[in-house]
């Protein structure tokens, strides 16, 4: 497991890549904050992740994974992630402007 950070748009996202499935895995919460400039990007996905549930999005709940990633604190921490398709998936459910450009972003750095 190798891990990186990218930038987009001023804002940092942790990536890791996971050799058994060839494909970078994005903290998510990172990409809400990017999406949302929410004060609080915990929060805006916890009660994104329960929108999707009860709209019966439970398949795309199950791509989601657990990793440790370093948090601000530098400590490691589990940390929701996604690989590139999921958060395609997560992008859509999310009203923001920046969405579009994001998924382009997205498209070039998840290759």
């Amino acid at each position: 497991m190798n891990d990186d950070i990218e930038i987009f748009e001023n804002g940092e996202l942790r990536r890791v890549w996971i050799e058994a499935s060839q494909e970078w895995f994005f903290a998510i919460i990172d990409v809400i904050a990017v999406l949302t400039d929410s004060s609080n990007p915990r929060r805006y996905w916890s009660d994104l992740k329960r929108k999707l549930k009860k709209e019966g999005a439970d398949q795309l709940y199950e791509k989601i994974v657990q990793l440790k990633l370093k948090a601000n604190d530098g400590r490691m921490r589990e940390t929701d992630v996604a690989n590139v398709e999921t958060l395609l998936r997560i992008i859509q459910s999310v009203p923001s402007p920046k969405a579009e450009p994001f998924k382009q972003w997205l498209a070039q750095v998840g290759n």
